[in-house]
Order: C-alpha cells, then sequence, then structure tokens
C-alpha cells in the first residue's frame, strides 16, 4: 500500500505542459516507451512526436537507454488496466524552443528542409518547425512542381513569425534575387565593351539568344547570330551550348548586355579578293528580289547584285517576272568592292545579246523623233549702203 501510495503521489508531480527528462526504456512497434526521471513515471514518445517524416525509421532517433528531454502533453489511463502514463514528445518541445529562437529574426536567412508539397506552396521544417514557402516566393520564376524540393536543404529568408497564430513564412526567392544581384554586380565589374568573354546559352527566343555570363544574362540578337541573313538562333546555338561573344555594349542600371556570336568569328568579307574578282563566271542561288535588282549569293553570306538593267537584253519591268526567291542563276562577276561590301553581278552578259528584226528596226525607227532640219548657214554681205539694192540683189543666188 505504500509503494502504491508513493506511485500516486509521484503521478500528481507530473503535469501536462511540463518540460522534463526521460529515459528511453524500449522500441518497440514504432514508439518508446519511456520512464519520467524523478518521477517513476512512465510515458509514450511516438514516431509522429519525434519527427515530420513519416517514413522514417524510430531507431534511426532513439534507442533504449537513450536520455531525452521533452514535453508532456496529456495523461493516458489504460483500459484494461489502471497503469498511468503519459503521452510526451519531443518534436513539439524543439518547435516550442524554435519559435523561442526565431522571434524578432524576421529578415534572416535560415536554412530548411523541404517536408511536403502542398497547396499553393511548400511546407519545409526548420528545428522541429513547420514552416511555410508559398509558392512566388519558391524561385524567381513560377514553380509549378514543388514536389521537386521535398526533401532537399536550402537557405530561405524568415518573412514573417507569428507564435500566437502558429504562423511561420519564409521566402527562398529573396535568397536567390540577393545572390543574382551579387553575382551581377561582379560580373559587371569585369565586363568592358569589346572584351571576347565565354558564356552558356541560357534560353532561345525567335529573337534572338540569352547567354549567361556567370550571373547576368546577355542578348545575342538574332542578327548577331552569324554572318549568314535570316537565321532562326536554334539553328545557330543550342541551350547548354558553351560560346564565345564579344561585348557590344553594357548596360548596368537596366541590367543589359549586348552580345555577338558573330563578330567572334571571321566575316565572309575576309579576303573575299582571293575568292572572288571581276570577270569570273559562278553559280548562285537567287536570295531575296528588289525593285532595282536580285541579290545572288555567290558564296556563304555574300550577296551580290543584279541591277535590273544586267538580269537580261529584253526590257525588264519587275525582276519577279524573270526570277525567283531560290532560283539557281548562272552570274557574271562585273565588279568585287571589299571595302564597301558590294559585289555587281550580270546574268545578261553570259546570253548572247537577240538579233533585231527589220520591224523591229522600222518600229524603232518610227518611235525616235524626228529632229528638225537646219538649214544651211550661210553669210551674206550687205551693201555697203542701203541705197540702190533690191530683193534680188539680196538673194539672188536662190532659186525660186
Amino acid at each position: 500500500m505504500n509503494e502504491f501510495e508513493d506511485l500516486l503521489n509521484s503521478v500528481s508531480e507530473v503535469n501536462p505542459g511540463d518540460v522534463v527528462t526521460a529515459e528511453v526504456l524500449t522500441v518497440d512497434n514504432g514508439q518508446a516507451n519511456v520512464v519520467i526521471e524523478g518521477t517513476g513515471v512512465e510515458g509514450v514518445l511516438t514516431l509522429r512526436e519525434l519527427t515530420n517524416d513519416r517514413d522514417a525509421d524510430i531507431n534511426d532517433y532513439v534507442k533504449a537507454g537513450d536520455t531525452v528531454e521533452v514535453l508532456v502533453l496529456r495523461q493516458v489511463v489504460g483500459k484494461d488496466t489502471d497503469t498511468v502514463t503519459f503521452l510526451v514528445s519531443k518534436k513539439r518541445l524543439e518547435a516550442r524552443k524554435a519559435w523561442d529562437k526565431l522571434i524578432g529574426r524576421e529578415g534572416e536567412v535560415v536554412t530548411v528542409k523541404g517536408t511536403r508539397a502542398v497547396k499553393g506552396g511548400l511546407s519545409v521544417e526548420f528545428e522541429g518547425l513547420r514552416g511555410f514557402i508559398p509558392a512566388s516566393m519558391i524561385d524567381t520564376r513560377f514553380v509549378r512542381n514543388t514536389e521537386k524540393f521535398v526533401g532537399q536543404e536550402f537557405d530561405a529568408k524568415i518573412k514573417e513569425v507569428d507564435p500566437s497564430e502558429n504562423r511561420f513564412i519564409l521566402s527562398r526567392r529573396d535568397v536567390i534575387e540577393e545572390a543574382a544581384a551579387e553575382a551581377r554586380k561582379e560580373v559587371f565589374s569585369k565586363l568592358t565593351e569589346g572584351s571576347i568573354v565565354t558564356g552558356t546559352v541560357a534560353r532561345l527566343t525567335s529573337f534572338g539568344a540569352f547567354v549567361d555570363l556567370g550571373g547576368v544574362d546577355g542578348l545575342v540578337h538574332v542578327t548577331e547570330l552569324s554572318h549568314e541573313r535570316n537565321v532562326s538562333p536554334k539553328s545557330v546555338v543550342s541551350v547548354g551550348e558553351e560560346v564565345e561573344v564579344k561585348v557590344l555594349s553594357i548596360d548596368e542600371e537596366a541590367g543589359r548586355v549586348s552580345l555577338s556570336i558573330k563578330a567572334t568569328q571571321p566575316g565572309p568579307w575576309d579576303g573575299v579578293e582571293q575568292k572572288l574578282a571581276a570577270g569570273d563566271v559562278i553559280e548562285g542561288k537567287v536570295k531575296r528580289l528588289a525593285d532595282f535588282g536580285a541579290f545572288v549569293e555567290v558564296l556563304p553570306g555574300i550577296d551580290g547584285l543584279v541591277h535590273i538593267s544586267q538580269i537580261s537584253h529584253k526590257r525588264v519591268e519587275n525582276p519577279k517576272d524573270v526570277l525567283s526567291v531560290g532560283q539557281d542563276v548562272t552570274v557574271k562577276v562585273l565588279e568585287v568592292n571589299a571595302a564597301d561590301e558590294r559585289v555587281s553581278l550580270s546574268i545578261k552578259a553570259l546570253e548572247e545579246r537577240p538579233a533585231h528584226s527589220e520591224g523591229d528596226k522600222e518600229e524603232k525607227r518610227q518611235s525616235r523623233p524626228r529632229r528638225p532640219k537646219r538649214e544651211a548657214k550661210r553669210d551674206y554681205e550687205l551693201p555697203e549702203t542701203q541705197t540702190g539694192f533690191s530683193m534680188a540683189d539680196l538673194f539672188g543666188d536662190i532659186e525660186l
């Protein structure tokens, strides 16, 4: 009876909310049986009250003989016996301590672990405390699949702490943006206009390619991708490819860098005089047509002009009437001007001039306006005096 009374008295010394030290007696069936030191009262510590990881093995956390500090949650009385035990929690005690540590730490960067993808964002754990990262604060770009962060550890900035509302909000995006800002600052400090640098193609658009220079994305406009005209970005580079680029311009305030790939490569006009000369007859392809003529590609990246007057011996009203884009033609080189990047070509120079028929000649003659005949210039000497002369004296040698 005395021992029973002592046991009851010891039980009364343990109350919900107490922080106590307990020794692990056994670990079995996903829970640990403990005895609260100084009381002789037993308690139950479940896996759920050890960690938020429901797939964890309890044996990885506690074993018989361990001493743990726990929070007393509530009293449990056995159904078939009069045994009195208490449900205790190590996880909630750590969470309480974590809340105390978090107060006043807004703006601080801490390391968290993704635990579960939830509606509207990601659930994370920090020192036993569950926090939440909204989807808009996970990355600089919207993340649809938050599952990929589950199980990962990463840095996040504390945005809001409210223990009374159990509210703990963090932002991973803030950490990324601050790191990117530092990286941009460092990159801009090293970039100079005209320098050649190495970068990695980050993404492609219809108007060009963005190249990552190590924290700063520079744009290679579609006109700066290649010496060839009208190329698509995906036909020149691919995402992930390492490329050499020339820095054309820098606008640090706007965060923009203009780059060129073609400026790092030999141009098609370099040494063109050794490849092309006046009088050469070559094959080419019509690349584009204009009102004044046709542009024909004679070498990779070099288009020469066949002026409308050099297309045919016959009169051509519009180049589109006799030529089409993509057509293969044979041309004669009339002139090569490397300094001005111009090549003059002719198609009609390789064709025989057609003979004109009598009807054509007569029509051509009739089409020309007749010039008025000039009268033969005559020198007339007037008499010394105007007395005694007649019209016959002046025009006597003209037959009427």
